[in-house]
């Protein structure tokens, strides 16, 4: 038991720039063009919803359950009080969760932990499986899930560099596009029930003001959590 720990929680060498950089734009690759995002925007949701329901529990609220759809959307289910810091930060959790686990995922990775990662992300998954309560979401959480088990044990330090720089840095650069879409979706009169706008009405605050919330702190996570994983 003793050595299983030592080697999730020690450290390993820190990869090439050159892999750090391919990683950046393979994950790049992953979040521009539209084809491709309307796949991995899946991920982006575990996360997003995930988010939601790791504050509910937080914060007392009962989480009922997790939905995730084909469509890349999701729906997080919790009880508790309708109003108060509870339901806000759990409201507002869902966009700000993709970033910033992308935030947690390079100060990782700056300090050479990177199975300590996959550890930390298979746990995180496995406890987000017990609260998915539809078919397609358990098939997307469990094909997430069996990456990163694969990928602790069966590869060398170097496929598992490539793997979890290109993670994060798809978390952090995809973490900045929902904002954009949801604020989109809603000039054409769509999404009325978006995470900002419950926010407003749970707030007394503008939705306007939250998708600025939303977008400072996923540009922020960017900024910060790139200069972690390129070393500057």
């Amino acid at each position: 038991m003793q050595d299983l720990w030592d080697r999730i929680a020690g450290t390993q060498p820190g990869p090439d720039a050159w892999l750090v950089a391919a990683a950046g734009v393979l994950a790049l690759l992953c979040v521009l063009p539209h084809r491709v995002w309307r796949v991995t925007r899946n991920a982006v949701t575990i996360a997003h919803e995930g988010g939601h329901g790791l504050v509910a529990l937080v914060m007392g609220r009962k989480l009922e359950g997790i939905r995730l759809h084909s469509d890349t959307s999701g729906l997080t289910v919790s009880r508790g009080r309708p109003t108060g810091l509870g339901m806000i930060l759990t409201a507002a959790a869902g966009y700000t969760a993709p970033p910033l686990l992308g935030l947690g995922g390079a100060w990782l990775l700056a300090a050479h932990h990177i199975t300590l990662l996959l550890w930390s992300a298979t746990v995180l998954l496995v406890a987000m499986l017990l609260m998915i309560r539809n078919a397609y979401g358990v098939l997307t959480v469990l094909v997430a899930g069996a990456a990163f088990v694969l990928v602790s044990w069966l590869t060398g330090p170097e496929v598992q560099a490539a793997f979890t720089y290109t993670v994060v840095w798809f978390l952090l650069l995809g973490g900045v596009r929902p904002a954009f879409e949801l604020q989109a979706k809603r000039r054409r009169g769509g999404a009325g029930d978006s995470d900002a706008d419950q926010l407003a009405r749970l707030t007394g605050v503008g939705a306007g003001l939250w998708f600025f919330l939303f977008h400072v702190v996923s540009l922020c996570c960017l900024i910060g959590g790139g200069r972690w994983l390129l070393g500057l």
